[in-house]
């Protein structure tokens, strides 16, 4: 059936939304803005953190827009979805909005608006004590974590990503309810080096790790698995073809290339990666999107291994709480992570932070040629050549 010459329409610059065809898409965002929202676009004209977790927005016109953040978590039920939106019904006329970090915001038009919002957010609990939707998040503190998959959805994952952002939180929580911080902290998590969350560049990301090439069974793999699928799924070409000794089709992997990012499994499960022994949480520090005072940067690794000891992780906790503490201790206002890690150097660093030092550690990715430390006046502290020595086997 052809389209009607005036739905096809054509394209007025003048007017863009003329003829728009919004079953096309995603919905205009447009309509999901409150009515003070709407009628002050383009005219605010500053906003302030009132306490941690409440903001308000100041239009030219004087209008004012109170935002509650709250703390959420990726994975919701059904019942948890539906008790935001009836928040959202009975303070904000229906609006709310999640923003990267899985931190929930409602906004209201009035501070007497935002007082009763608060104090019905601040009721509600959970069975065991602790806030369903908890108030924070904003300012120099620490923000929702934003993480991935984990075990609950992901096939190829190192370690769990809910039940390692529930523990850590449980030890940051003062820090994200208050903002004591030389400035804001992003903490990321991934569950595998697909990275499928933003820990390469973040000021601490937590990242499951596998450490073994994946096992090949080859009892079954061809009559389950497109054998040239699974050699082209590989980027580093680790993969190639092989035969069982009874003449069947098979792959074998060249251990030394594999990078264990489990695309192979993805493509064939008969190439099981994970590793109850081999599977590590390894910490990384430093990173950032922003260009505020200094350029963007990459996380760099700081903990190499850590066991991965689910469902409460207490090595993981404690790794990063202390780098947060030493942060929190040393560094300048409005100085990043790792602006503060680059000022005292990074050897430094792992001093402060009590963390143990290895020559493995120092800075060798192989694209970025403008931050090699392949200086020989590399300036180890005493604390860090003393680890290095005992690591590495050098003697004085």
């Amino acid at each position: 059936m052809a389209l009607s010459t005036e739905r096809l329409g054509l394209f007025n610059p003048d007017k863009p939304m003329e003829n728009r065809l919004t079953d096309l898409g995603p919905r205009h965002f447009w309509q999901y803005f409150p009515p003070v929202i709407q009628n002050n676009y383009g005219k605010w004209a500053y906003h302030e953190i009132l306490e941690p977790g409440i903001l308000v927005h100041v239009s030219e016109t004087g209008d004012k827009v109170f935002t509650v953040r709250c703390g959420g978590c990726r994975f919701m039920t059904v019942e948890h979805v539906r008790e935001i939106c009836n928040i959202a019904d009975k303070h904000c006329d229906g609006f709310v909005r999640f923003t990267t970090r899985n931190n929930i915001e409602f906004m209201v038009d009035s501070q007497d608006k935002m007082q009763a919002l608060k104090k019905d957010l601040e009721s509600r609990k959970h069975v065991s004590g602790s806030f369903k939707f908890p108030i924070g998040g904003t300012g120099a503190g620490v923000t929702n974590i934003v993480h991935t998959q984990g075990y609950i959805h992901c096939h190829t994952p190192a370690t769990d990503a809910s039940s390692m952002v529930k523990a850590v939180m449980d030890d940051l929580f003062d820090y994200f309810q208050g903002m004591t911080l030389p400035a804001h902290v992003r903490v990321s998590m991934a569950c595998c080096l697909n990275m499928c969350g933003a820990v390469h560049c973040s000021d601490i990301a937590l990242l499951g790790y596998h450490r073994k090439p994946p096992i090949v069974d080859h009892a079954v793999l061809e009559k389950v698995c497109e054998i040239p699928l699974v050699i082209a799924a590989c980027p580093t070409a680790a993969i190639s073809p092989a035969k069982t000794e009874d003449g069947r089709k098979t792959v074998k992997i060249k251990d030394e290339r594999c990078m264990f990012c489990g695309n192979c499994y993805t493509m064939c499960m008969a190439l099981p990666l994970t590793d109850k022994e081999g599977d590590c949480v390894t910490i990384m520090a430093g990173g950032k999107v922003s260009n505020r005072i200094s350029a963007p940067k990459f996380s760099k690794v700081v903990v190499p291994a850590l066991p991965n000891s689910f469902p409460r992780y207490p090595e993981v906790c404690e790794a990063t709480k202390k780098i947060i503490e030493a942060y929190a201790a040393s560094a300048n206002k409005y100085e990043r992570l790792g602006d503060w890690a680059e000022r005292i150097g990074w050897e430094k660093f792992f001093e402060k932070c009590d963390l143990p030092f290895t020559e493995h550690l120092i800075d060798d990715y192989r694209l970025q040629y403008d931050t090699y430390r392949t200086s020989t006046l590399f300036k180890f502290t005493d604390a860090a050549w003393a680890v290095s020595r005992a690591v590495g086997g050098i003697e004085d």
